[in-house]
């Protein structure tokens, strides 16, 4: 077994990042139970989600720093105690700051896996960059459909506490153990990257340092792109349960849907990151940024109509919305290089924290407001087709960003 193998490296890390899929994507099947057996009103049950979305964002550009410097496996070990233990230890919770502080938990270790993992994926293929990404961001994505069966029926058969449990301290244990075999690729000579498949994705001539990054205005279109489209699928991801009921679907079809979407949701993310290295980043997320804005309003439109149509309904908002988590870290990599790819990356995916506010806790808000979701998804498409004309004006951008060589760098 060589452990410096990139697919080696690339499998280690996506068995991890299939560990934490749990810890996003099936958090809406615990919401119902929730409520049930607590009395806690929704929006204050989806606060954690959002404390979650905010920890597994914001701790990022500290952890990816210390990663791009100290390697993997010190940061992931530790992923593996908080993430068990926080999961697992939701099974206990009596009160809601108990509830947040253990959610949080697992949103620092989900944190170290995510970076960690992107960033590893970024360094050991650095010319396939879309699809490694893709792959990578698909574990996240897709994981989770390897255990909603299994997660449904331990709720309905033993409560939701004994499947906080049993997957908790599961997923934990494989994150210790795969943290062991993960490290960085051997440094190399400074020479030009390799070109890409992708023509228009040229290395740039410096790779940038995450503050070298933050001097740019691309890095400022990209950020509030990512806000935006990440909203929408936030949305669905957090109240696809309580939409299912609002709706007066059955738990058949809110389970359908909850084991297709991550397939979809996996599935877009490496289908679109290999044809991004095709396409170019920039087009891609023209087509599938408007894609996804007409997607959450078949939702609205035809979801509610029965089980089918509403599984049928998340699949197509996951296949349009995932991608973003292949394309935003490719196309970090194509602007400002893959030194820094970690840590450059993991500021940007902050983004996705502020996205957390606006479709998990104030999304429920909404709902609650109004007596129904249209506002929430009306108000997603409309910055889903933002986030698309952005996507226009960063490729017209992109030949000031490949750009002039900070002058300090210039200087060394």
């Amino acid at each position: 077994m060589n452990v410096n193998n990139r697919w080696f490296q690339l499998v280690a890390s996506l068995i991890a990042m299939v560990m934490i899929a749990n810890l996003q994507y099936a958090w809406t099947l615990f919401v119902g139970p929730l409520q049930t057996g607590t009395g806690w009103k929704l929006s204050d049950i989806q606060f954690a989600f959002t404390l979650f979305i905010l920890f597994q964002t914001w701790v990022q550009p500290l952890d990816g720093w210390l990663i791009d410097r100290l390697g993997p496996r010190g940061f992931i070990s530790a992923a593996g105690l908080l993430c068990g233990l926080g999961w697992a230890g939701m099974g206990y919770a009596t009160s809601l700051p108990m509830l947040y502080g253990l959610y949080c938990m697992a949103g620092m270790g989900a944190a170290f896996v995510y970076s960690g993992s992107i960033g590893s994926a970024l360094k050991w293929f650095k010319n396939r960059r879309g699809l490694a990404s893709g792959v990578m961001a698909a574990g996240f994505g897709g994981g989770t459909a390897l255990f909603i069966p299994f997660i449904s029926w331990v709720i309905s058969t033993s409560g939701y506490r004994s499947a906080f449990v049993a997957t908790g301290l599961f997923q934990g244990l494989v994150i210790l153990t795969i943290a062991q075999f993960l490290r960085h690729p051997p440094q190399e000579p400074s020479v030009p990257a390799a070109a890409t498949t992708y023509r228009a994705a040229a290395a740039p001539r410096h790779h940038y340092t995450t503050l070298e990054m933050l001097r740019t205005p691309q890095f400022y279109v990209m950020y509030l792109m990512f806000m935006l489209m990440a909203t929408g699928g936030l949305l669905v991801t957090a109240n696809a349960g309580p939409m299912a009921r609002s709706w007066g679907l059955t738990a058949a079809a809110l389970t359908l849907a909850t084991t297709l979407s991550p397939l979809a949701n996996g599935g877009s993310r490496v289908f679109w990151g290999w044809a991004s290295d095709r396409l170019g980043r920039e087009n891609t997320m023209v087509l599938t940024f408007v894609l996804q804005a007409i997607c959450l309003l078949l939702v609205i439109v035809v979801g509610q109509r029965s089980g089918g149509l509403f599984a049928l309904s998340l699949v197509l908002v996951y296949f349009t919305w995932g991608q973003i988590y292949s394309l935003f870290p490719a196309t970090s990599a194509d602007y400002f290089g893959v030194r820094h790819a970690t840590s450059n990356y993991a500021v940007l995916y902050s983004a996705k924290g502020v996205a957390s506010i606006i479709g998990g806790w104030f999304g429920a808000s909404l709902y609650e407001r109004f007596g129904n979701w249209e506002v929430a998804f009306y108000g997603s498409a409309l910055m889903a087709f933002m986030a698309a004309l952005l996507a226009v004006v960063l490729r017209a951008s992109k030949a000031s960003v490949h750009l002039q060589v900070p002058a300090q760098a210039e200087a060394k």
